[in-house]
């Protein structure tokens, strides 16, 4: 099963003008959170929303013109959803008004809020955003319990600290999985709850922490890129290599040698995968970065103790 599946995809571009903001209420209501949609535009609600379930949660890739979306009290009553909301901008600014106050949005900032505690969000300019959209219990165990007086948490997006840093790394993971969900990794839930925990704690042993997390969600979206080593990705999360693999050295590995089994698992899985059975091994081999087949059978064989022909030969496709 893939480690990310689009659960639906909409949009209000086809639907009559005077129609779009119930649809698109309707839809979110559905898929997402029960809200108010409004917008003053003269050719209605135009807006795209594509929803992505990664088993326990989902993520949300939503675009639109200038509108602005309320979850009132009684919404919050008639309509009740326990989950934590992790809203990446990615385009446009926005504004946040919740009972504690009024927070300001640029592209690149994050905040998270729970869907339990009403809230309006406007979006004065086209915009795009990526929402993480976590259970509140799944939320607990991962980040801790929450107060509720504590209201929502905005991460700019030039913050330097260790949330600052894992804000970035989930944008480009987000990205990254909206883009190609099927291309994937199997690890992709995990990693992105661990920078969710990162980004709401802002704790972590030392900014390494953020710098570990950040590289390994580099890697996950370039490892079909045979240019990919760690200068690349030192340069890519702002450190520098040396730096970068004392991070590794954590978890026993450097950062070439976590690169190579990244790339043979996910070799391993198109040798098993059914939609890639057409698929030559040198065609999978450099699919993943690999130089050579014969270079990438030796690194298979000693990871796996079998080469790739007979995992092929294994599930039927030989």
């Amino acid at each position: 099963m893939p480690a990310a599946t689009v659960v639906s995809s909409v949009s209000t571009a086809g639907v009559a003008m005077g129609d779009r903001l119930a649809y698109w209420e309707d839809y979110n209501a559905d898929a997402l959170v029960g809200l108010t949609c409004s917008t003053y535009q003269p050719d209605g609600l135009l807006a795209r929303q594509r929803n992505l379930s990664l088993d326990a949660f989902r993520v949300a890739d939503i675009a639109g013109n200038p509108h602005a979306i309320e979850r009132a009290p009684r919404m919050v009553r008639s309509r009740p959803k326990d989950a934590t909301f992790v809203s990446m901008m990615v385009e446009g600014d926005a504004f946040f008004y919740h009972s504690g106050g009024c927070l300001t949005l640029r592209p690149g900032d994050t905040v998270v809020y729970d869907t339990d505690q009403p809230y309006l969000f406007g979006f004065s300019s086209s915009m795009r955003q990526l929402l993480v959209d976590i259970p509140q219990q799944l939320f607990a165990e991962r980040c801790g319990q929450v107060p509720a007086s504590q209201g929502p948490v905005l991460v700019p997006g030039d913050d330097p600290g260790v949330s600052g840093v894992s804000a970035r790394a989930l944008r480009r993971m987000l990205l990254e999985l909206v883009a190609d969900p099927v291309a994937a990794s199997n690890a992709v839930g995990e990693q992105v709850l661990d920078l969710v925990q990162t980004v709401r704690s802002g704790r972590g042993s030392s900014s390494s922490t953020a710098h570990l997390l950040s590289a390994k969600a580099f890697i996950a979206g370039h490892l079909g890129d045979p240019r990919l080593c760690a200068d690349v990705v030192a340069r890519a999360v702002g450190v520098t290599p040396r730096h970068l693999n004392r991070a590794f050295a954590a978890e026993e590995t450097t950062v070439a040698q976590y690169i190579v089994a990244r790339r043979l698992d996910r070799a391993r899985a198109d040798l098993t995968s059914a939609h890639l059975a057409h698929f030559r091994i040198a065609d999978i081999a450099f699919r993943w970065g690999f130089s050579s087949q014969a270079h990438f059978s030796r690194l298979f064989r000693a990871r796996f103790g079998c080469s790739p022909s007979q995992v092929r030969t294994t599930v039927g496709f030989a």
